[in-house]
């Protein structure tokens, strides 16, 4: 398993694991009228522009694409970064893929450079993220839109 930055080839591909991961590992956080309207915002044109916007990376097994994550600014900010779009297919999930995948954003010099970093949380993932070090955003437990929690780390 190796993680590498995102190639625009990669979109149709990586948007088909999105879809069967939120399908499978998310299907309990949303509505199926909400995983639609997901589906769409992580479309291979939305994922091709969210890599024009942050520094996108993909893990692959054998050449399959199995995961993804993104490290943006927040809102532009030099000193604040977000995660976004982390995703590991069911099959690889439990095997220290996802914690790869973090500590790789982690290392990217929008995290470096930041001295706090966010992540919107699916009811899914917010506890995986706490094992990261990752805690409530102000230390507020409520879902924002009933969808996701929001949490940070600060460096």
């Amino acid at each position: 398993m190796n993680i590498r930055r995102f190639e625009e080839k990669d979109a149709d591909e990586l948007s088909q694991v999105i879809r069967t991961t939120l399908s499978i590992s998310n299907s309990s956080d949303y509505t199926p009228q909400e995983l639609e309207v997901l589906f769409k915002e992580l479309s291979p044109q939305a994922l091709l522009q969210r890599a024009q916007q942050g520094h996108f990376y993909v893990a692959c097994d054998d050449g399959k694409l199995i995961g993804s994550g993104c490290i943006s600014p927040f809102w532009g900010s030099e000193t604040e970064s977000i995660l976004l779009t982390i995703f590991v297919l069911p099959d690889y999930q439990g095997k220290g893929i996802g914690r790869r995948i973090i500590q790789t954003l982690e290392q990217d010099e929008y995290a470096l450079r930041a001295d706090r970093i966010e992540i919107p949380a699916s009811k899914t993932g917010v506890e995986f993220y706490r094992k990261l070090g990752y805690d409530y955003k102000n230390g507020e437990k409520e879902l924002e839109d009933g969808r996701l929690y929001r949490l940070e780390k600060f460096r």
